[in-house]
C-alpha cells in the first residue's frame, strides 16, 4: 500500500488524517502472524530471514501466547510485499502489484457516500483480481459486505480473507470519520488459534462455519458522506499498513457504550433511556443530543441490539419465536414478526429455516 505522493501537511492535519491508536497496545498474536506468512512461504520466500530482517525473532512465532508489536508486523508486511511485488502477500492468483490498494483508495475518495464507495471498491477489486470478489448486498435495514476468495492456489487462506474484511472495515470507517458499528460478522471458517483477538478485529458477535464471510451493519451508514480529501488520503496511505493494524478510533462513542450496556442485559426492556443516562453520568437530554451528533437515536440502538439478539437466538438456539418476541420486549409476536421482516427482509420462521437449512 503506497501513495503516489508522500507530502505531509501541518501536524493538526496529520492528526486528523491518521487513525488514533490505543494507549495500551498488546501487539498481534504470533499465530496470526504465522498464518499471514503462508502465501510468502508458498511463493518461495525464506520466511525466517524475512522475520529476522523485520526485527522479529522467528522463535517467537512458535510460542503459543507470544505477541508481535504492530510496528514490527507492519515492517514485515512491507518487506514481504516488496519482495513479492504483491500486496496480497502471495494469496491471490494475480498479484496485487505495489500501489494497488492506494489506487483503490484514490478511485473511491471522490464518491459522495459510503454506499457508492463500497460499490466502487468492489468493482475495482473485480478488475484487478481473478479469484477475489467483494460485494455489497442490502436486505431490509441490513447491509452485508461479502468477501469471497476462490483460493486458486489452495492455500490456508483464513487470515487473508479476515484481514481483507478488517482492512475494509477500518479504511472505510476512516473515510466517513466514524466507526462502522457491526451487528455481527459471519466467517466461512472455524475459530482459529488467534480467536482471542476477534473482539479487536471485529467488535461484535462472531459466527463461524458460515456459508460466506461477511460484515453485517445497518444500512444507515451507507448514506453517510465521505469526509476525507486527496491530501489526507495520501498521508494515510503513506503510513499503511500500520495505521490499519489497529481499530479506527476505538469505540468510546455513546452509541458503542450503550450497545454494550444493552447487550449485557437479560432483557432490553430492563433499561430505559433515563437509566442509561444515569449510568453514563449525564442527563437524558444531553444523551439524546450526543446520540444525534453521532447519527443515532435511542430507538435506533435498541432496534440494532434487538435485531442482533433475535438473529443469534434464531440461528443458534431452539427458542420459540413467541418467547424471543417477549424477551425483546415486543407486546405480541406479530409486532416482532413485522419488525424482524423490516430488519432482514424475512419473517423470523423463514430466517431460521434459511440459515438452519
Amino acid at each position: 500500500m503506497e501513495s503516489d505522493t508522500l507530502e505531509t501537511g501541518p501536524d493538526n492535519e496529520l492528526e486528523n488524517a491518521t487513525p488514533k491508536f490505543r494507549d495500551t497496545d498488546p501487539g498481534i498474536l504470533a499465530a496470526a502472524v504465522r498464518a499471514q506468512l503462508a502465501g510468502a512461504q508458498a511463493s518461495g520466500l525464506d520466511c525466517r530471514k524475512l522475520l529476522s530482517d523485520s526485527g522479529i525473532d522467528p522463535q517467537k512465532l512458535e510460542e503459543a501466547d507470544s505477541r508481535i508489536g504492530r510496528e514490527q508486523v507492519a515492517e514485515l508486511l512491507c518487506r514481504e510485499w516488496d519482495l513479492l511485488n504483491d500486496e496480497s502477500g502471495g494469496f491471490l492468483a494475480r498479484p496485487w502489484q505495489r500501489g494497488t490498494f492506494a489506487m483503490m483508495g484514490h478511485a473511491c475518495i471522490s464518491c459522495p457516500n459510503l454506499r457508492r464507495a463500497l460499490l466502487r471498491s468492489g468493482r475495482f477489486v473485480s478488475m484487478v483480481s481473478d479469484d477475489l470478489q467483494i460485494k455489497l448486498v442490502e436486505d431490509g435495514e441490513e447491509a452485508r459486505l461479502i468477501f469471497h476468495h476462490g483460493n486458486d492456489k489452495q492455500l490456508p487462506n483464513q487470515i487473508f480473507v479476515e484481514s481483507l474484511a478488517v482492512i475494509w472495515l477500518r479504511f472505510f470507517s476512516w473515510l466517513i470519520d466514524r466507526s462502522i458499528l457491526l451487528e455481527r460478522v459471519h466467517l466461512a471458517f472455524p475459530p482459529p488459534d488467534y480467536n482471542e483477538d476477534y473482539s479487536d478485529m471485529f467488535p461484535c458477535r462472531h459466527y463461524f462455519h458460515q456459508r460466506e464471510t461477511c460484515l453485517v451493519f445497518n444500512t444507515r451508514y451507507l448514506q453517510m458522506p465521505l469526509v476525507r480529501d486527496e491530501q489526507q488520503l495520501s498521508e494515510f496511505l503513506a503510513r499503511a499498513p500500520e495505521c490499519l493494524l489497529a481499530q479506527y478510533k476505538s469505540d468510546n462513542s455513546y452509541t458503542g457504550r450503550i450497545r454494550r450496556m444493552l447487550q449485557s442485559q437479560n432483557s432490553i426492556e430492563n433499561l430505559s433511556l433515563d437509566d442509561v443516562a444515569a449510568r453514563l453520568y449525564t442527563s437524558p437530554q444531553t444523551l439524546r443530543r450526543r446520540l444525534k451528533e453521532e447519527g443515532n437515536s435511542w430507538q435506533d440502538i435498541k432496534d440494532s441490539v434487538r435485531r442482533d439478539m433475535a438473529v443469534y437466538q434464531l440461528k443458534k438456539q431452539e427458542t420459540a419465536v413467541a418467547e424471543i418476541a417477549e424477551r425483546l420486549g415486543f407486546s405480541e409476536p406479530s409486532a416482532f414478526n413485522r419488525a424482524f421482516k423490516k430488519w432482514t427482509g424475512l419473517a423470523p420462521g423463514a430466517y431460521r429455516d434459511k440459515y438452519r437449512g
